[in-house]
């Protein structure tokens, strides 16, 4: 049949052999894949199932090829050790990332669909492959981690080197805080009274459910909280006071949960006439008028 190629018979069955075994691999993949997408309503679940459809045919492939062109086990064994031990040499970064893909899928650090960070880059886990797993970015220049549209690939042999969060995983909840600031002159305890109003109102029900997922996690993770729910903290800044909310939320409902409290807070603070937000300012002092006020004051004069 490939004669015209100048092979000798022998090469010639081999070739088609493998090419058989290759076209009946990737049928079965497909088969597979049509039969998931059928199963199954689930994106992540559907996604994982196919990966794992394309790499076992691909594996079991690669092994009967091998025995295809390496007919005894000595000459296979050598042959794999001399291939090894070029690739080691050839392709280090490679080898790193696979060995990262084996961790991943391993100790599960993450999975598709959780929010991480990896070094200086956070984003969506979207997909994660042999040699890197991508993400959704989010933050960088988009404020309160929101998305950039961005898709970032990340060689697997980075979760072996960088710290990595995981948003997700252990414990579904981040504390986030919100910083208000109002004059000296405020009635600063009854605008903490307003925010404190304002964070559980909008917070209601989510301090019992995350009781229920540390008490999850606690069997994992020494994962202790004393206090779930929201609080208002105080402290002293060089232009005012600062209120300073902290509270649970959803990693990925922070700018919806803070928009929404930011307008609750206008709207209670504007019809509050004793409370003012807080905003560099600056006094021009003049000595003269400065020194006759004093005067007037002392002398008990009115300023009228």
């Amino acid at each position: 049949m490939l004669e015209w190629l100048d092979i000798n018979p022998v090469t010639q069955g081999k070739l088609l052999n493998s090419i058989g075994i290759i076209t009946f691999f990737w049928l079965i993949h497909i088969v597979a894949s049509w039969v998931t997408k059928l199963r199954t309503s689930d994106v992540y679940h559907r996604h994982n199932l196919r990966k794992m459809s394309r790499y076992g045919a691909t594996f079991i492939s690669i092994i009967l090829i091998g025995r295809v062109w390496f007919e005894n086990i000595e000459s296979l064994a050598t042959f794999l050790g001399l291939f090894t031990a070029g690739v080691a040499i050839a392709l280090k970064d490679l080898l790193t990332n696979f060995a990262g893909w084996i961790f991943i899928m391993w100790r599960r650090p993450f999975e598709v669909g959780d929010r991480i960070q990896i070094g200086e880059h956070a984003g969506d886990v979207i997909d994660i492959r042999v040699f890197e797993f991508v993400m959704l970015e989010i933050g960088n220049w988009v404020d309160a981690d929101q998305s950039t549209g961005r898709i970032l690939h990340i060689p697997n042999g980075k979760v072996t080197i960088d710290t990595l969060a995981n948003y997700s995983k252990g414990f579904d909840y981040i504390w986030n805080e919100i910083f208000i600031r109002v004059t000296f002159e405020s009635n600063w305890k009854k605008a903490k009274r307003i925010l404190l109003d304002i964070v559980n109102r909008d917070t209601a029900g989510l301090s019992p459910d995350a009781s229920q997922h540390v008490a999850q996690a606690s069997h994992r993770y020494p994962i202790f909280y004393s206090k779930l729910t929201p609080i208002v903290y105080t402290r002293i800044d060089t232009y005012g006071i600062i209120l300073t909310i902290r509270y649970l939320c959803l990693p990925r409902r922070r700018r919806s949960s803070e928009h929404k409290m930011w307008e609750n807070i206008i709207e209670q603070f504007a019809i509050n006439s004793d409370i003012e937000f807080a905003y560099p300012t600056q006094r021009f002092y003049h000595r003269n008028i400065e020194r006759q006020n004093w005067i007037d004051i002392l002398m008990g004069k009115d300023d009228d």
